[in-house]
């Protein structure tokens, strides 16, 4: 009971600080809040960085030339850029020139890029040796090494995914082949389908041949017994004709007949030569009388009877040389006749002579009725075996036909020649690699964390520098002094500790730890002011907010650490780490080191030195004009720390 009440006691006074000085509980409530929310600060810049990767900045430049393969154009370049814009694992940025990507990731405005070679397409895909294929990724572990590891992690997925890509459309290719293949047999069985049925069509057609032939030596037998007949029948016509031929007229009847048409022309000439005579006679007679009575009807001694008498006889003289003209005019054309009809029976004469002589020799020559008879009965039999065999010889054509086309499809489904994959089996299986270029390397994974390891102990040395002094707290001599030359001297002490810290850590990074560096003077600058620049930063906050700002100053490191991308880069920590962390002095402090141990960012070391330092003098007028001093007479000053 004594225990329980002598704690009590000492739990009462204790607590009675919080009501006699306000303040203090004040610092309390934010010394009970400090753990958590340092924890929410780191935590949530590694919270989840695999699903803001879409933040990182990731360079495409593809210079890929394709390829014409197998009658096929690829472009396995095109295709990578399309995989990974459409996936959206990184923020890329495609650009065109290769320098100017290189150049990026140089400068740190690219966490590393990747490069695809003109040859890639024309390398990879025929597969001819194991890696031929490169895919380049540019990174530089000197500007953020968590950014290379990422970069050599992709490296190795990007080679295995389009590796998987290519075998994919290889397979395709094969199976595509396999499936013509299967195509090409299905018409060499539909071919020989055809042949087969080309080939029984061909044989029936053989059959049919066969017997038209049979039919036609058939034919052709009764043909030569019918020529033995039609001899016989000849002999009959001869007969015939022999008897024509007695009834024909002799020679000299076809003489008499001649010669009388010749006498009958001859008398028709002298009967025309008589009319002519008579008809001249007549004329003169009809002039005579009409003459004879005109001059009697004129004369007054001739009697009237007379007169008329000598007209009539003048009319009958007119109608008599009328007469005589028709009747010559007639035997004209009797005459005429008479020649012609004299001509008629020379030809007549002439045409029976011939037809005697034409009749003796088809006496000689023609065969019999019957053996003619038995000819038309053989021709009739030899043209049913022509049909027969033009049916048949149609059915071999027509067989010969089915037996072309199925050897044409047989012949057409064969392939000339088989397409063998180029390459080998290792180089189709494997036929890409990628190719990791770095830029300001780095050793190992310590040299690589070490930039971001550095200006957390720097920051973590002030600090601790800070503890060792009371900050607020000056000599009463200083009370008249100006506000610059308390701040000098209040700080001279605490900087020239903090200069031994960075010269400490510099000897360690180069010898203890034996990091390379590239630009030893340059580090040991950006070292001297990056820990000048923190003693002022916590220097500040303390003489603005009094002890509580040592552990401000505690939860502003956190802050810096996670937005300057010391643990990941600062684009996978979220909007919010990104957009403060140009404006925190340690993220151009961890671009300096860099910039001097490995030649990041081109080596620019300057810049970053140059906004450190600026903060620092913006950290040293605030630190001078805020707050209030506290004077204590020198003897009365004890230090900071108990030991």
């Amino acid at each position: 009971m004594k225990f329980f009440t002598q704690a009590y006691s000492i739990v009462r006074i204790e607590a009675g600080f919080f009501t006699r000085f306000p303040k203090l509980l004040l610092a309390t409530f934010f010394v009970v809040l400090l753990p958590a929310f340092y924890a929410v600060i780191y935590l949530s810049s590694v919270w989840d960085p695999a699903a803001k990767t879409g933040s990182l900045p990731v360079g495409l430049v593809n210079l890929d030339q394709g390829l014409i393969y197998r009658s096929q154009s690829f472009n396995m370049g095109t295709d990578v850029l399309n995989r990974l814009q459409a996936h959206k694992m990184f923020g890329y940025h495609v650009l065109q020139d290769e320098q100017e990507v290189r150049q990026l990731v140089r400068q740190g405005k690219l966490a590393f890029a990747l490069i695809i070679p003109r040859d890639f397409s024309s390398n990879a895909i025929p597969g001819a040796q194991i890696g031929l294929g490169k895919l380049v990724i540019y990174t530089s572990p000197g500007n953020n090494f968590e950014s290379a590891s990422l970069a050599r992690h992709f490296a190795s997925s990007l080679a295995h995914d389009v590796n998987q890509s290519l075998n994919e459309q290889r397979w395709s290719m094969v199976l595509t082949h396999a499936a013509g293949s299967k195509d090409n047999l299905g018409r060499l069985r539909q071919g020989v389908d055809q042949l087969r049925a080309g080939a029984k069509e061909l044989h029936r057609g053989t059959a049919t041949t066969h017997n038209g032939a049979t039919a036609l030596s058939a034919g052709s037998s009764q043909l030569n017994e019918s020529v033995g007949q039609l001899v016989g029948g000849v002999r009959q016509i001869g007969g015939g004709l022999r008897t024509l031929e007695a009834r024909l007229p002799s020679g000299a009847d076809l003489q008499r007949l001649s010669s009388g048409a010749e006498s009958l022309v001859i008398a028709h000439s002298g009967l025309q030569q008589g009319m002519q005579t008579l008809t001249s006679g007549s004329q003169q007679l009809k002039d005579g009388l009409t003459a004879f009575s005109v001059e009697a009807k004129d004369s007054i001694f001739t009697p009237a009877k007379l007169a008329d008498g000598l007209e009539q006889a003048a009319d009958g003289a007119a109608r008599l040389d009328a007469g005589l003209q028709t009747a010559r005019d007639t035997q004209i054309r009797l005459g005429a006749g008479a020649g012609q009809l004299s001509q008629g029976v020379a030809s007549l004469t002439s045409g029976t002579r011939a037809l005697g002589a034409g009749i003796r020799t088809m006496v000689a020559r023609l065969p019999e009725e019957a053996q003619l008879d038995q000819l038309t009965s053989g021709a009739a039999k030899l043209s049913g075996g022509a049909a027969t065999l033009a049916d048949a010889t149609h059915k071999v054509a027509l067989g010969a036909q089915h037996l072309a086309v199925g050897l044409e499809a047989l012949a057409t489904s064969i392939p000339t020649s088989v397409q063998e994959l180029d390459g080998s089996a290792r180089g189709l299986s494997e036929s890409v690699e990628t190719v990791v270029e770095v830029d300001a390397a780095v050793p190992n994974h310590g040299s690589g964390f070490a930039p971001n390891v550095l200006p957390g102990a720097l920051w973590l040395g002030a600090g601790i520098v800070a503890f060792l002094i009371h900050v607020k707290v000056l000599p009463e001599p200083a009370r008249n002094h100006s506000s610059v030359a308390q701040l000098a001297g209040k700080v001279a002490l605490p900087a020239v500790l903090v200069l031994a810290q960075a010269g400490l850590l510099l000897l360690t990074v180069l010898f203890v730890l034996k990091i390379p560096v590239r630009h030893t003077g340059s580090l040991a600058l950006t070292l001297a002011v990056a820990s000048l620049t923190f003693l002022m930063i916590v220097f500040a906050l303390t003489r603005a907010f009094g002890d509580a700002g040592k552990a401000l100053a505690m939860i502003f490191l956190a802050l810096q650490v996670s937005a300057s991308g010391s643990i990941l880069p600062v684009e996978l920590s979220g909007s919010l780490f990104e957009t403060i962390s140009p404006w925190l002095p340690i993220t151009w402090v961890v671009k300096g080191i860099k910039a001097s141990m490995f030649s990041a960012y081109e080596g620019e070391w300057l810049t970053p030195l140059i906004w450190v330092g600026l903060a620092g003098c913006v950290a040293t007028v605030f630190a001078a004009g805020i707050g209030r001093w506290r004077y204590v007479k020198p003897e009365l000053i004890r230090p900071a720390v108990d030991f």
